[in-house]
């Protein structure tokens, strides 16, 4: 027992630090001020503080207002073209490219909350919204920490039909690679289990133009306004916590039936 809450107690920054943060490969541990407190909340260093929710409960994302870090430029109520903008490297979607509905999620490998809502929602979300054509899902790497990057880029080199699975892989077996320093082999041996070579998984870690194209998906993220993992766009709205499929439920059909009655009033 005293072994496995050593392990806990050092793997805990690790894991925090991908939920929150703004450098793509700065160190995975957390800083003196991004303690967690109670609630298991983290918040990036040099950015902005967040406040306590109205019930009192500890928010990592809900920051007061002020400029946003490093004065970079964010857009305040981007439009859903402008959310749905992309860059060098191609979308990772799932469900109909013509559903009524857009659910992107921006994630880290290292984010513990993102491991839950892949765990305790997605498969609801799966079968109810994305299978029966409601929804069209996209996942966009939001990698925070070096560990988080070294596997997001292992990630990106899967073949594409082997990304979610992979994806699934790295967040069920956190504790097993997520470390404060990268491990390369523990990481290699997660995206071995998808098929991938040791020369693939070396050759995807000096491919640059891959490393941009993912650079350039977290740039586009802050200047959407995303600020940690997960966070969510659900059409043009941006959705700073971690969702519950009761809370997508809430969010996604009136979305649905505005659709159909707009297509059903549409003239023929």
């Amino acid at each position: 027992m005293k072994i496995k809450g050593a392990l806990a107690a050092l793997l805990l920054p690790a894991l925090l630090a991908g939920c929150a943060g703004e450098s793509l490969f700065a160190n995975d541990g957390l800083t003196a001020d991004e303690a967690p407190d109670a609630a298991g909340a983290a918040y990036p260093s040099g950015g902005e503080k967040p406040s306590k929710s109205a019930a009192g409960g500890f928010n990592p994302y809900a920051a007061q207002p002020g400029p946003p870090p490093g004065g970079r430029q964010v857009i305040d109520s981007p439009t859903l073209a402008q959310v749905m903008e992309t860059g060098p490297l191609p979308e990772m979607a799932w469900g109909r490219a013509d559903a009524p509905v857009t659910i992107i999620k921006y994630a880290s490998l290292t984010c513990p909350y993102c491991r839950r809502f892949h765990k305790q929602t997605f498969p609801k979300l799966k079968a109810e919204f994305i299978d029966t054509g409601k929804v069209r899902f996209i996942i966009r790497e939001f990698p925070i920490g070096k560990t988080s990057g070294a596997a997001t880029i292992a990630l990106r080199c899967a073949k594409p039909e082997k990304y979610l699975e992979l994806y699934g892989l790295f967040l069920e077996q956190q504790a097993s690679w997520v470390s404060q320093e990268v491990r390369l082999d523990p990481i290699y041996k997660v995206a071995s289990q998808v098929g991938m070579t040791r020369q693939q998984f070396d050759a995807c870690r000096e491919n640059q133009s891959m490393i941009d194209g993912l650079k350039w998906v977290k740039d586009r993220g802050r200047t959407l306004g995303v600020i940690g993992t997960p966070n969510f766009f659900i059409g043009s709205k941006l959705v700073k916590k971690v969702l519950t499929i009761e809370e997508i439920r809430a969010m996604v059909e009136p979305l649905v039936r505005a659709r159909a009655a707009a297509a059903a009033g549409a003239p023929r």
